[in-house]
């Protein structure tokens, strides 16, 4: 219970805008990862190749990671569409950000988002991304909130 007696609400998940476009190309990538392995596994029978280890490595390391990339889009495509039909209009207001450094090589952002809208409680939370150079404290971006779904989408 919050110390106003109400219930907190559930937190919310971050959805990333995945549109026809983009899983047109994650769908080649998965469909591309996935046969990766067969196919030089294909190829060393059909023509006594010395690639069997390596069709057999690939197939067993790109089979589930390319399966899995798959279906990740699809969620992810499943979720865009209920936030599309359903979703509540809010506005996500940066107040914060912060670089942070994700592999050694690769850096990002953590945005600090104010997310408010009618109906809604409004609600912080943080973002980590790529840098944006559209990102800066005070900007209020479009957001959507599916509070039954428990997932909102920021888009930029």
């Amino acid at each position: 219970m919050t110390d106003d007696g109400a219930r907190p609400d559930p937190p919310l998940t971050l959805i990333d805008r995945v549109g026809r476009r983009d899983a047109a190309s994650l769908y080649v990538t998965a469909a591309t990862i996935t046969l990766c392995g067969p196919v030089t596994l294909g190829f060393a029978v059909l023509t006594d190749a010395e690639l069997m280890v390596i069709g057999v490595v690939f197939t067993i390391v790109f089979v589930p990671l390319g399966l899995g990339l798959w279906g990740n889009t699809v969620v992810g495509r499943e979720h865009n569409r209920r936030l599309d039909a359903v979703g509540i209009p809010a506005t996500a207001e940066i107040t914060d950000l912060t670089d942070v450094d994700w592999s050694g090589e690769e850096s990002g952002v953590e945005v600090g988002l104010r997310v408010s809208g009618p109906g809604l409680r409004t609600f912080e939370t943080t973002w980590r991304r790529t840098h944006h150079p559209g990102l800066r404290v005070g900007r209020r971006l479009d957001a959507v909130v599916d509070l039954s779904g428990g997932r909102f989408r920021v888009d930029l």
